[in-house]
């Protein structure tokens, strides 16, 4: 099966489902490997890892939760993984799609947050950015010999007692025989792996799992990332089935204490970046917490906003529009005709020259504004200033769509609730900031100075400004 796919919200890839000719390709396997291509892997996969500490084994975990008795197993328990930051130099397409057609070339410092996560028993620990723009789990492999693999930790499958080899579908693999293989092209690179199975542990957090094991990656991009892989933590329709899901299995496992995981990351050096599985950290927040629905059954965490606000005004600018909130991406991103508008509106100069009287860019969500401030929406440097929003046309049903990248969440503390399906914002608590100053970024537009966590569906009233 071959099909164009999108890789993400931020732009598309090829995907192909390879069989050898020797092996009939029945309904249910092509039907299955079809599904894959709809399956991206939004971000690549990569570099050195962390050491083995052992975790604890599937069974142990399962053992001491019997121990505990029904309640402690019934609720679960929460986890929080430290993660590193890495900056990297890029086109300015990077692995979301090439540069646009008559813009400069121009080199972008990305950023990507990852952490551990241990696969089979015992365990083998690889780095991974945890992302809300895929669905799967996927790692190198000692199948793979190319050079990018080479410079990063690989699953060795046969070092694990319970490692399954499985194909597209889910069904086992013939012992010695050809395999079901998927391929996701990148507009920088491409990746080749294969399907398996096996016990998948984020600290005490263990399920069993479906993932994919890289067979080959070119060397540009994946050889520049100090990560190995991917960890997809978006909804069910972006994973190659429900096994696949790490954040499904856990849950249906009853392994969390809620069925949520939280996401902040740091605005300096002086903090860590976490994401917590199975609850919410009120320490991490300096605002209350507000949800919207998921609006959209695209496999994203997506939302609806109202309309683009500067300083806290509404612009009439993108009615309706869909905000997809990626963990896995540096950037942030819009429909070409807002952008351009919103530029216009915006007026940086090139200069530099007003980059001090620069408005706050918002959000229009519910009942609030979310905002941003001129370093979060304006790339500032030795050749100017300009707006850093980058031009992303998804029609519809599921566009016009923007993309919530790290600015975005270096700013607002994010939950994404599986059971609810519907996503947390809050004003992200920093060290280097004053809570005040960061509850600030948030407005109420129905009512001054709080943010109402009461979810109303009726239109708000717009405050006039001071």
């Amino acid at each position: 099966a071959r099909a164009a796919a999108p890789r993400g919200p931020a732009g598309p890839a090829l995907v192909r489902c390879r069989h050898p000719p020797t092996m009939p390709f029945g309904r249910r396997r092509q039907a299955a490997c079809a599904a894959a291509a709809g399956i991206l892997l939004s971000r690549a996969l990569l570099a050195a890892a962390n050491a083995a500490t052992g975790a604890p084994s599937l069974q142990q975990v399962q053992e001491h939760g019997r121990q505990g008795g029904a309640e402690s197993e019934r609720m679960g328990t929460s986890h929080s993984v430290a993660l590193r930051r890495q900056t990297y130099v890029a086109g300015a397409g990077g692995l979301r799609g090439r540069q646009r057609a008559g813009a400069a070339t121009k080199v972008v410092h990305k950023t990507a947050y990852y952490g551990r996560v241990d696969v089979g028993s015992p365990r083998q620990s690889f780095t991974v950015v945890f992302d809300t723009g895929s669905g799967n789990l996927i790692v190198p492999s000692t199948a793979c010999q190319s050079r990018a693999c080479g410079i990063h930790r690989r699953f060795d499958r046969k070092m694990s007692t319970t490692a399954e080899d499985i194909e597209a579908d889910g069904s086992p693999s013939r012992k010695g025989g050809p395999r079901d293989q998927i391929t996701v092209t990148f507009g920088t690179g491409e990746i080749s792996g294969i399907f398996l199975q096996d016990d998948v542990c984020v600290g005490s957090l263990c399920t069993n799992v479906r993932f994919v094991g890289a067979t080959d990656e070119t060397d540009d991009p994946f050889s520049s990332f100090n990560f190995d892989g991917v960890l997809g933590l978006a909804l069910p329709q972006m994973a190659q089935g429900a096994d696949f899901s790490v954040m499904d299995q856990l849950v249906a496992s009853k392994a969390l204490k809620s069925p949520m995981f939280s996401v902040f990351l740091a605005d300096g050096e002086m903090e860590e970046s976490e994401i917590t599985f199975g609850d919410v950290r009120q320490e991490r927040m300096a605002s209350p917490m507000f949800w919207q629905p998921v609006s959209r059954p695209t496999g994203y965490w997506q939302v609806q906003i109202r309309d683009i606000a500067i300083n806290n005004e509404p612009q009439s600018l993108c009615a309706n529009c869909q905000v997809a909130v990626d963990t896995g991406t540096s950037q942030l991103a819009g429909p070409t005709d807002v952008i351009t508008d919103l530029s216009r509106r915006l007026n940086v100069k090139s200069d530099c020259s007003n980059y001090d009287a620069l408005p706050s860019l918002g959000f229009v969500m519910g009942n609030h504004v979310l905002n941003l401030s001129p370093q979060d929406y304006v790339d500032k440097g030795p050749d100017g200033c300009e707006v850093s929003l980058m031009p992303l046309d998804v029609p519809p049903p599921n566009g016009p769509l923007f993309i919530f990248g790290d600015p975005f969440l270096r700013k607002y503390y994010t939950a994404y609730d599986r059971r609810n399906s519907q996503v947390g914002f809050a004003a992200a608590k920093h060290q280097d900031v004053p809570e005040r100053q960061a509850a600030a970024l948030l407005v109420s537009l129905n009512g001054p100075g709080t943010v109402d966590k009461v979810e109303d569906a009726s239109p708000p009233i717009f405050l006039a400004r001071k």
